[in-house]
């Protein structure tokens, strides 16, 4: 059986980056730069609403812009894209050094991980 790979922490960046965290252990980063030029996807191009309404849904990453953390109306990403398209990397300590209360990170907010 082909792994299913599922999100279980996104922690956003300053930068138009999300780190996403797999439940193998693997973390990947995803740079939505060029996402966020596109469609629907254009409101994410406010800093402020990117890394606040980041998170994880039903195990992938997704910004649930109205707070309602309804599958049928976020935006999201599939998990194997990230997982095969986007770099592995290591844990992102220099995010945790001055203030990790500063930081969004995120978990699923349908099992609560």
């Amino acid at each position: 059986m082909e792994y299913m790979p599922e999100v279980i922490q996104v922690i956003p960046t300053d930068d138009f980056k999300v780190y996403v965290y797999f439940d193998d252990g693997s973390i990947h980063l995803y740079d939505a730069k060029e996402l966020i030029l596109k469609g629907i996807f254009k409101v994410l191009q406010d800093i402020n609403i990117f890394k606040e309404k980041c998170t994880v849904l039903n195990g992938t990453l997704a910004w649930s812009l109205d707070d309602s953390y309804d599958e049928s109306t976020c935006l999201d990403i599939d998990p194997f894209v990230i997982y095969e398209d986007y770099p592995e990397v290591s844990e992102p300590m220099e995010l945790f050094k001055n203030n990790k209360d500063e930081y969004n990170c995120n978990t699923d907010k349908n099992t609560g991980n």
